[in-house]
């Protein structure tokens, strides 16, 4: 508009964002949400009531599990999403991904992750809980929860508390990750892939009786 109004230029919107792209301009205001404009894409999508009511730690692992996407940028302004699964009494990250969009296989490649990761040992009162973002509330995901016989759980509108120990993980991440450091994709990845495989095995925590993640679900599926 201000190329057209003040130079009389008429350029297609698309064309712009191709140069702005090439040279790695980026606008600094604030952007639309993605998920926003992803919602109003389907009116199939149906919220799952909060069955978990911030309790997080029902003290048996592999029954809650949360899951939540987060933002990482690297490179010249480019952005990644991880997708991740935790545990929420053993805090361990049983399953990850990373990608370059915000496409549906994101979400749904991490569950074929986690269903690899259980083994069909699914706990008979499984809960997968999450925010009401797009993914979690699509019908291709809500059909996979259900064929690997997990109840789905989603955090009331606008209340991050409900999942905030899945985002108390997130801000660990970036704290050891420095992926505004990463050049590309696949060193983020590289970098994302070593700090969670640390995290669940070497990274010790009081709560968890001084042990690592992956320690304390084995003491607790022994007891």
């Amino acid at each position: 508009m201000i190329l057209e109004h003040e130079y009389q230029i008429v350029m297609n919107h698309k064309k712009i964002r191709r140069l702005m792209k090439l040279f790695h301009l980026r606008a600094v205001i604030r952007q639309a949400s993605p998920y926003r404009k992803l919602q109003k894409a389907t009116q199939e999508h149906k919220v799952c009531a909060n069955l978990l009511e911030r309790q997080f730690d029902q003290g048996e692992p592999r029954k809650v599990f949360l899951t939540d996407i987060t933002y990482l940028s690297y490179g010249n302004g480019q952005t990644a999403y991880l997708s991740c699964v935790k545990d929420g009494a053993t805090r361990e990250i049983p399953a990850h991904h990373l990608s370059q969009n915000l496409k549906m296989e994101l979400a749904l490649k991490t569950l074929d992750k986690l269903a690899l990761e259980l083994n069909e040992l699914v706990h008979p009162e499984g809960i997968l809980h999450s925010d009401q973002g797009f993914h979690y509330t699509h019908p291709d995901f809500q059909e996979k929860v259900k064929k690997m016989e997990l109840t789905q759980s989603m955090s009331r509108r606008g209340n991050c508390i409900d999942n905030a120990s899945m985002e108390s993980f997130f801000g660990t991440l970036k704290d050891w990750v420095e992926h505004k450091k990463c050049h590309t994709f696949q060193e983020l990845k590289n970098e994302v892939n070593a700090f969670i495989y640390l995290y669940n095995t070497e990274r010790y925590q009081w709560d968890l009786q001084k042990m690592t993640p992956v320690q304390y679900r084995d003491h607790l599926m022994a007891a």
